[in-house]
C-alpha cells in the first residue's frame, strides 16, 4: 500500500468513525431505546458511573483481549483506533446533543441516527484498516466454532442486550428498529463506497 493510499484510507476511516459516533449519539438522545451494545454501555454507565463513551472503550478493550487470547493475531490499527476514538466522539456528541422528549423529534433523531450509524460503519469498513473490536471477535468466534457470522452476531448482541437490560440500559421500540435497520443500511453504504472507490481507481489506471 502506497503512502498516498494509506493516507486516503485513514481519512475515510476517521470520517467513518465520526459519522458513526454521531449516529450512535442521535439514537441514544432519541430516547426510544438503543442498539444492543449501547444498552450494555448505558447500563454499565448507570450502574457504575464513568461515561457511556468510556464504557464503550472498556468493553472494546475486553473484547479485543478475548479476541487476541483466542486467535493470537496482531490487531489491525483500525481495530484499536476504532475502540479509542468512538468512545471519545461518542462522549463529545452526547455532551453537545439534547435529549429529545417529543415524539416527532424523537423519531427524527432515531432514523437520522440509524442512517448516520450505517453510513459511518460503511465508511470505516470500506477503509479496510481492520474491523471494529466487536466485529473482530465475531469473526474469531465464527472461525473457531465454525458457526455462521449471522448466528454469532445474534448471540453476541443478545448477550450484550440481556446484561445491559439487567443493569438498567434502555430497551424500547428503538432497540428493535435499530437492530433491524442498521444492518441493511450499513450494507447499502458499503456497496456505495466500494463502487465509488473502484471508479476512482479506474480513473488512475
Amino acid at each position: 500500500m502506497s503512502k498516498h493510499e494509506w493516507f486516503i484510507r485513514m481519512i475515510i476511516f476517521f470520517m467513518g468513525i465520526i459519522v458513526m459516533s454521531l449516529g450512535i449519539s442521535l439514537i441514544i438522545e432519541a430516547n426510544l431505546g438503543v442498539s444492543a451494545w449501547d444498552v450494555l454501555h448505558i447500563g454499565l454507565y448507570k450502574t457504575l458511573g464513568l461515561t457511556v463513551g468510556t464504557w464503550s472503550q472498556i468493553v472494546g478493550i475486553v473484547v479485543i483481549a478475548v479476541s487476541y487470547l483466542m486467535d493470537k493475531k496482531i490487531l489491525g490499527i483500525g481495530t484499536v483506533l476504532n475502540m479509542v476514538f468512538v468512545g471519545w466522539f461518542l462522549d463529545l456528541f452526547l455532551y453537545l446533543l439534547p435529549t429529545m422528549k417529543m415524539i416527532i423529534p424523537q423519531i427524527t433523531f432515531l432514523f437520522l441516527g440509524i442512517i448516520f450509524m450505517g453510513m459511518g460503519s460503511g465508511m470505516y469498513i470500506t477503509s479496510k484498516l481492520g474491523p471494529g473490536p466487536r466485529d473482530g471477535l465475531m469473526l474469531v468466534l465464527s472461525e473457531r466454532f465454525h458457526w455462521g457470522i449471522g448466528k454469532i452476531k445474534t448471540m453476541m448482541e443478545m448477550i450484550a442486550l440481556l446484561i445491559g437490560w439487567v443493569l438498567g440500559g434502555p430497551v424500547f421500540i428503538g432497540t428493535v428498529i435499530a437492530s433491524v435497520m442498521i444492518g441493511p443500511v450499513m450494507q447499502f453504504f458499503i456497496h456505495l463506497f466500494n463502487v465509488r472507490i473502484n471508479k476512482e481507481r479506474e480513473k488512475l489506471v
